[in-house]
Parts: C-alpha cells; structure tokens; sequence
C-alpha cells in the first residue's frame, strides 16, 4: 500500500473565494486545457496540488505524486488567473453597485408642489392647479376667489355705510343728490376696464411666452435626439449620455426661468439642484458661498405672513426680491448661462460631423435664439408692470367713489344702504383686485399661471422623446399592421406590396369615391331620423291629423 502523501504547509489564501461547484468556475483553462494529471483545473486556475505565490489548494488523494513543484510557464499561468479573477470580481461589482444605484422605485416628482406643501396649505396658496376638478358651482368655489383677499375691505365698507347711515337715520340727514353717483360711476368704470385689459394682457403675454418655451424645448429635445448622429463603438455611447444631458439641461433652463421669475437666484431648490450641480455657474457658487442666505432663502413663511398675503394685507407682505437684494455674491443669470452650454453642445456636434445637415444646423441655433426671446420676453412682462401713477390713481378714484357711495343711496334706501354699499363695494374692488393679482403671472398667487406644470410638461415631454431610439423607415413602414388604405380596407403593407403600383393609385382614387358617397349617405340618414322623430312628436301631438309625408 502506497504511503499517503506529505500534507504541504498551507499559507494564507487570497481573498478570492472560488464557486463552490467546480463547474461553475469562470476562470480559463490550464495552458493545454487540462492540468497535470490529466483533470481539469480547480476553481480560480489553480490545480489541485499546485502552490502559488498567493496561497494553494491542498493535494487530492488521488495525485499519485503528492505536492509538484510548479514550473515557471505554471507559475506565471497561476499568477495571471489570479489578476483575471480578481479583475473579474471586481467588474461584477461595480456592475452591482450600478444596479443597486439604478433607480428601482419611482421617484416623486420634483416639478410639483405635492412635494413640499400639505393640502391645507395649497388650497389656499397658489397657483391653482389646473389639473385638479372641483365639483362645486362657480359662484360657491373659493379657492382662486377673489373674496378671501375682500373681507377686511368689505368690514371697513359696512363699519363706514353702518356709521353714517345711523347718523342720517337717527341725528341728521346727511344724504346728497345721486348726481354724482352718474359722474364718477362713469369714470370709475372707465378706469377698472383699463385696469383689468392690462392685466389680462400681461397675464396672457405671459402664457404665449411659456407656450413658445415648449414648443422650442420640444424642437431643440427632436434635433439633438434624432437629428444629430451616434458614432461607432465606445464613442456612440458617450453620444448618448451626451444628448441626454444636452434634454437635461433644456428641462434646466426651464425651471431656471421659473424661479428667475420669482425672485429665487440660488440652485438649491429639489427640482433644480440636480439639473446644474455640474455647472460652472454664478448661481451655483453663490448657493455654496452663502449657506445663510440660502437658508433664509428656502426657509417657509411665517404663519403671519401667510395670513397676510391671504388677505391683502399689504403692511404684512415681505418683498419678493429680498432674496436677491442680501446676495452678496453675484448670482448671474442662470438660464442665460444654461444658454452657452446649449451653444457649445451644438458647436461640437456640428464640428464632430455628428448634424451635418445645414437645415439642421440653423433649425438649432434658431431654437436656442427663440430660447433667449423667451427669456428677455418674460423678463419684460414681469419689469414693466402698469405705471405707478396710473395704478396710484384707479385705486384711489375707486376708493372715493365707494366711499362717497353711502350718501348717495341714503334718501333713497335708508337703512338698506348698508347691505347696498357693501354689494356695491364688492363688484367695484373685486375687479380691482382681480387686476391687481394677475398683473404679475409668474407669482405664488393662486390665479398666476402654474410654472410646475408646464416645466413637468417640459420634463415628461422630452423624457418621451429620448425614450426611444431613432427609428429605421422600414421597421415601421412595412409593418402589417400598417393598413394604407383604411377605412376602405383593413389590409397591412405586406399585403399591398404583392399588388401592382396601378392597382394602389386605383384604390386610392376609390376610397375618395367611397370616402364622399359615406359622408353624403350619413347625411341623409341624420335628416331622415329627424324627419322620423318631427312627425312622431307631430302624431302624439295631433293624432286625429293626417301627415303628408315626403
């Protein structure tokens, strides 16, 4: 009987650990495909028996000659099995750490209010959303009424008509002639229709200019995405994530210009940060010079003054431009700055061969011009509000006309005149304040226009266009589910294409036939129902009387 063999010394092993199964391994072959002694090679590349600078296997009792000692070729073999393994380990973990940092749930939205402000508050903050639907009648809804922001106008009204009402009533007559209520009626009127027509006309300049913004995004998201050319090999995956980050920053400049445009010149905000933290940008370095000015900047309003702003207190009101005015840092332009990142994407398209074609070319710097018309647009509606002297006089002529109302209407009401005075008080300044509050679109109020929606317009939209690649005419032209000529026929391409040229135009020329002789027949049907339905309304009417019927 053959003595067992020598039980090698056994040094620390690597910190690679081998699949238990030993099919399983992964690592390559003995140089010649199997190892000494005529077996395949243990996990990691390591014979059984066979010692490496790392560590070894123990012998298996079955090797005839115990422990070998490995020759040069073996040891090089063993050393860069054991790199190719650990390289391997290593490359499977970073593919896992990528997929555990791939994003699995669905994250919340971060274009929208839901996020940050609770239900009770957002009824009465704004601006509306418009998506929502209430089932409530117009003239019960409260949130965008006016009427929140005219009760303590109409106190002061009613204490003002109760007060000298009583004094006519009571002391002395004090009413005069209702002349004057003719006079400045007129003038009055003239004065809020001019108030109101500026208003809507900024508030709906506003919109065009958000219109045109989603449209430009749109065009700009289409061009780089379809339009400009992928490369070869490791160069056209760079181009992707290049022109997903060339849609990432059109969605930037979007809620840049949001909150440009309500007087927030930092980057920290939830919906913005992630766009342009990899910016060079004013905005970006002012937001990490100033982390106090960025805390008062993002911290929540007081309760007073919510209350105020609610009610039109304007003693109450904070300036909205404080944020800009305690910078002190410069804060840029931010949606300018995203502008030149855009032009310099286009410029190394167009210089890599990647948008060789001129209309291409043009359409896109157009569209980035047409993006700077949005931004120097928006930026005139909210700078150039109604002069301050005609805004100083509406209101005061309205004022003394409501004010003077009460002893106008006191020969002739007497004690209605307060309930009269109040109604009155309230058609007159809710016109006012409607005028007030949409002159500036771009705001918190609940009846400005509603940014988040349209920048998660902006968002979703172009998600939509880099959510599939650029499609070959033939995959969807010569689909059999392309049916040419429906309604007439419910045949797929594939079909067609067995048919003569001459046979397509003729059936062409039929389904416009058949396409009028439909539209004329479903004509005289709907006039025959309603002659059907005229005479039988006319017989259960006069059943005694005898219909001529044509």
């Amino acid at each position: 009987m053959a003595a067992p063999p020598p039980t090698p010394t056994v040094r620390e092993p690597v910190s690679v650990t081998p699949p238990s199964d030993p099919s399983q391994a992964s690592g390559p072959s003995h140089a010649g495909g199997l190892a000494p002694g005529g077996r395949s090679p243990a996990p990691g590349g390591l014979s059984p028996g066979s010692r490496s600078p790392g560590g070894l296997f123990p012998p298996s009792p079955r090797s005839p000659g115990g422990p070998r000692s490995p020759t040069g070729s073996q040891h090089n073999d063993h050393e860069n099995n054991l790199k190719r393994t650990e390289s391997e380990a290593l490359k499977d973990r970073l593919k896992e750490l990528a997929a555990a940092a791939s994003p699995r749930p669905p994250a919340p939205n971060p274009f929208t209010r839901k996020n940050s402000i609770s239900g009770f508050d957002a009824y009465f903050a704004g601006p509306r959303d418009i998506q929502k639907h209430s089932k409530w009648p117009l003239v019960l809804q409260m949130h965008g009424s006016i009427l929140p922001k005219l009760i303590l106008p109409l106190i002061g009204i009613a204490s003002w008509s109760t007060l000298f009402t009583a004094i006519h009533m009571k002391v002395t007559p004090i009413g005069i002639n209702s002349v004057l209520l003719t006079v400045l009626g007129f003038v009055v009127g003239l004065s809020l229709s001019f108030r109101s027509s500026t208003a809507y006309e900024r508030y709906a300049e506003g919109r065009r200019y958000w219109a045109q913004l989603i449209l430009t995004t749109q065009n700009l998201g289409r061009i780089y995405w379809v339009h400009a050319k992928e490369r070869e090999g490791e160069l056209g995956k760079k181009d992707v994530m290049a022109k997903l980050t060339a849609l990432n920053l059109l969605v930037a400049f979007s809620v840049a210009l949001k909150h440009r445009l309500r007087f927030e010149p930092y980057t920290c905000y939830d919906d913005i940060k992630n766009l342009v933290g990899h910016l060079d940008t004013f905005a970006q370095s002012a937001t990490a010079a100033e982390p106090d000015q960025v805390h008062h900047a993002t911290e929540p309003v007081g309760l007073l003054h919510s209350l105020g702003e609610y009610l039109g207190v304007s003693f109450l009101n904070s300036n909205p431009r404080k944020a800009m005015k305690r910078a002190k840092s410069p804060i840029g332009n931010l949606p300018l700055e995203i502008l030149s990142y855009l032009g310099s994407f286009t410029d190394e398209l167009v210089l890599n061969g990647q948008m060789t074609v001129v209309m291409h070319q043009t359409l896109s710097y157009n569209n980035i011009v047409a993006l700077n018309d949005v931004l120097t647009g928006t930026d005139r509606v909210l700078n150039t509000p109604l002069p301050i002297a005609y805004a100083i006089a509406i209101a005061q002529i309205t004022w003394v006309y409501i004010l003077l109302l009460p002893f106008q209407l006191l020969p002739q009401l007497g004690w209605i005149t307060i309930p009269g005075t109040v109604a009155a008080a309230y058609v007159i300044l809710g016109i006012l304040f409607i005028g007030r509050e949409i002159e500036n679109p771009f705001g918190h109020d609940v009846n400005d226009l509603p940014l988040e929606i349209y920048c998660a317009q902006i968002a979703q939209e172009l998600d939509i266009i880099a959510s599939r690649p650029k499609r070959q005419n033939s995959a969807w032209i010569e689909s059999i589910d392309n049916r040419l000529l429906w309604p007439l026929s419910n045949s797929g391409y594939k079909v067609w294409a067995l048919r003569e040229e001459e046979k397509i135009r003729e059936a062409v020329v039929h389904k416009v036939e058949q396409t009028f002789v439909s539209y004329k027949k479903g004509e005289e049907e709907v006039a025959s129902k309603h002659r059907r339905r005229k005479n039988a309304k006319f017989e259960k009417r006069h059943p005694n009387d005898v219909i001529s019927k044509v």
